[in-house]
């Protein structure tokens, strides 16, 4: 897709930078934990604080604030005729998490918004920003919950069901923090969706690259493995008589490890949770339970690998005389963004003067479930060392003007692309 007629015209409009840095580090002052980062686990009290602030900015540039059944926010510039060109990300954080993963794509796209307000320049249809509810999944899984039930691929009433990790009931919490909205789910399905988000990887920093134009999302595989033994005296018990799951969960670390080396490519596997019952020093444990994290850009790979993990743990379980079940977490197939939209992002990076190259992003984003109603894509810049669900996560101020301004003028260029989605 070549530059709209309308950023053309505007080629030398850029935000205020000083305004969004201003905004990131407002919004990272609720739930600021040690290192600089935040811990605002989606539909607790500071996740409340921080959708109050962000409708507080919303409303400041006069924007038409939806929030519907599931607690996703929509705030529309309502300017021209038809659906709206859409960014946006979530607020929400990992325990230790930082200020940059999520926020700093709301923020942008709301900071495009006004800068466009500001500027006098009118678009011919809306711009709207998206703040999506529990896009981590830390306390209610799946990830991407709140994009998943807006675009229709999970139901409102199974979500607003989930059981989070602290015992809560996702809907219950919605109505205690005053954000169960009345708006459907299913939402507005937008013209076109774009989202601006940190790396939260090594690649571009490595190649000394400014900005990345994603090209697809890898796909993900979540579950539960719970491994129960047989809990015995640590001092009496003869190792060939034991029946370990600490020693099961242990194998099953190194295993997967092992597949993900072994297969290569975008192949990654991790073991991220490890609970011990009854997790003491001289008992043998008595059950395990730990997740696994299977993620390829490629399905038929990803399926391998998922086929490859539940035929070791049958012999595992056989050979140590142990119980093995799993529940699976989450499933998202590979997801490919539009060309038109990767083609502008690209085409805009380089017109500013920037580096680009095109990638898959290893993360899971709201971005990739907009992908299944509009035209979508994503604009990537570099996470310092790579770090990211981190406190000490970081990202040059230059570097995210930069992805801001790229958004800007992606946006513009996007409300002239030809689409389905009015229809």
């Amino acid at each position: 897709m070549a530059i709209g007629d309308l950023s053309k015209q505007h080629l030398s409009l850029s935000v205020d930078g000083d305004r969004l840095m201003r905004r990131i580090n407002s919004l990272a002052e609720i739930s600021p934990i040690d290192g600089g980062g935040n811990c605002r686990l989606a539909l607790t009290d500071d996740d409340k604080y921080g959708r109050d602030l962000l409708i507080s900015w919303m409303k400041d540039c006069n924007l038409d604030v939806l929030i519907d059944a599931i607690g996703n926010i929509i705030g529309i510039w309502n300017i021209g005729q038809g659906a709206p060109v859409m960014s946006g990300s979530h607020i929400d954080t990992v325990r230790t998490g930082g200020r940059f993963d999520g926020c700093y794509g709301v923020l942008a796209a709301l900071e495009v918004i006004e800068t466009c307000q500001q500027s006098g320049i009118k678009p011919s249809r809306p711009l709207a920003v998206g703040i999506f509810t529990d896009e981590e999944g830390s306390r209610f899984a799946p990830d991407m919950l709140g994009s998943l039930v807006y675009v229709g691929g999970m139901p409102l009433e199974q979500a607003l069901d989930v059981v989070a990790i602290d015992g809560a009931i996702l809907g219950e919490e919605l109505l205690r923090i005053g954000y169960a909205g009345t708006t459907p789910c299913p939402g507005l399905i937008p013209h076109a969706f774009v989202e601006l988000h940190i790396e939260q990887g090594p690649m571009l920093e490595a190649n000394n690259v400014r900005i990345g134009a994603v090209t697809s999302v890898q796909g993900i595989s979540w579950q539960e493995v719970v491994i129960t033994g047989q809990s015995n005296h640590a001092g009496t018990t003869p190792m060939s008589l034991r029946h370990d799951p600490a020693y099961v969960a242990a194998e099953i670390t190194v295993f997967v490890r092992n597949l993900a080396k072994q297969m290569g490519g975008h192949q990654v596997c991790t073991v991220g949770k490890i609970d011990i019952h009854p997790n003491l020093t001289n008992v043998v444990a008595a059950k395990a339970t730990i997740t696994l994290d299977v993620r390829n850009t490629d399905e038929i790979l990803l399926q391998k690998a998922e086929s490859q993990i539940a035929d070791f743990f049958v012999g595992l379980a056989k050979s140590e005389g142990v119980k093995i079940t799993t529940r699976q977490l989450a499933r998202f197939e590979p997801v490919i963004f539009d060309e038109r939209v990767i083609d502008c992002v690209e085409q805009i990076a380089k017109a500013q003067g920037n580096t680009v190259q095109r990638m898959p992003s290893g993360a899971g984003h709201d971005a990739q479930m907009l992908a299944r109603v509009c035209p979508s894509g994503m604009i990537f810049v570099p996470s310092v060392k790579g770090i990211s669900h981190n406190p000490s996560e970081f990202t040059e101020t230059i570097d995210l003007i930069a992805g801001a301004n790229i958004l800007l003028h992606t946006m513009l260029s996007l409300t002239t692309l030809d689409a389905d989605s009015d229809n």
